[in-house]
């Protein structure tokens, strides 16, 4: 069958407040501000990527404008003083056909030194039919004098639970069929960004579109399935070379992501914690692993460099 599944993310994005995945803490507070007209001139929505701040500000500016008085700068390509310097003359003109003007700035971080002292003093004396929404994955670029002139939000990584709930959910409108290992693998890659586990899931239906297991993932994301490792895992904490020699060898011969790896088997190491008696070896184990993540991410030979660990653990 012949499925369209051009940017999933945005066919599923959600619309309304009640669709965001988690982020009850930012969602109540603003759906409240606008229930009671108590409103901020400008906010601050800080969060790694994928967890819902561009989201969440498109339905917020779509609750208390409408589209001729919403406005979207990436200030990525905008962040001169002179785009600023152009923003601020133009948030002066009243709106078309709304109460406000929503202004959605994003990678609000990017802007320069010069664009954040002329942006500055719109913050300190606002018009009143404006409101700024500020999103970044990096609040700490952000001059000391503009965070403390808007509404902060954190948005959290978003949940294993809620995460494989979200892609159930697509699945079955999309009437695929796929296992629960495969999903919970899928959500497990994305690291807590909603946008990149769908990014995944779309690279996995445009392998196998109508039905995918975990092993069909695991070919995607080039990594191991969860049972290998789980059994690396269980020869590295029992100090068996003979098994863990054989169960690398398995592994790197059929090519993996090492830096995939990595972030996997620390994963599983954490599950096998929670699960045993034997913590204080796995703990142990886990630091060990846990001290190359980064590391071999610019390592010359990633593959020794997990394999040594996982020897001498």
């Amino acid at each position: 069958m012949n499925k369209s599944i051009n940017s999933l993310y945005r066919k599923y994005r959600p619309t309304k407040f009640s669709d965001v995945v988690e982020q009850s803490h930012v969602v109540k507070t603003i759906e409240n501000q606008i229930k009671n007209n108590k409103l901020n001139h400008a906010y601050l929505f800080c969060g790694t990527r994928g967890t819902g701040k561009t989201t969440v500000a498109k339905i917020f500016a779509n609750a208390v404008a409408k589209l001729l008085d919403i406005f979207e700068i990436d200030a990525a390509s905008n962040n001169s003083v002179d785009n600023v310097r152009d923003l601020i003359e133009k948030v002066k003109f009243p709106p078309i056909e709304s109460s406000y003007k929503v202004y959605i700035i994003d990678e609000v971080h990017m802007f320069s030194g010069s664009a954040f002292n002329a942006f500055l003093k719109t913050l300190e004396e606002p018009p009143s039919h404006v409101i700024f929404i500020l999103c970044t994955t990096e609040p700490h670029k952000l001059p000391q004098t503009i965070q403390s002139r808007v509404l902060r939000f954190d948005f959290r990584p978003v949940s294993l639970t809620s995460i494989e709930k979200h892609i159930e959910k697509i699945l079955k409108k999309e009437n695929v069929e796929a296992t629960k290992e495969s999903i919970k693998q899928i959500a497990k890659a994305g690291r807590g960004s909603v946008r990149d586990c769908l990014s995944i899931l779309e690279a996995t239906l445009a392998y196998k579109s109508d039905k995918f297991d975990e092993q069909d993932v695991v070919q995607i994301l080039g990594t191991v399935s969860h049972e290998k490792l789980n059994e690396l895992g269980k020869a590295v904490i029992e100090k068996n070379i003979n098994q863990t020699k054989k169960h690398l060898e398995s592994i790197f011969t059929k090519g993996v992501n090492v830096n995939a790896l990595v972030r996997d088997f620390l994963y599983v190491l954490k599950e096998m914690y929670i699960e045993s008696n034997n913590r204080d070896r796995i703990r142990e184990v886990y630091k060990s692993v846990a001290e190359i993540e980064l590391l071999i991410k610019y390592s010359q030979d990633p593959v020794s460099m997990f394999e040594s660990v996982c020897l001498l653990a």
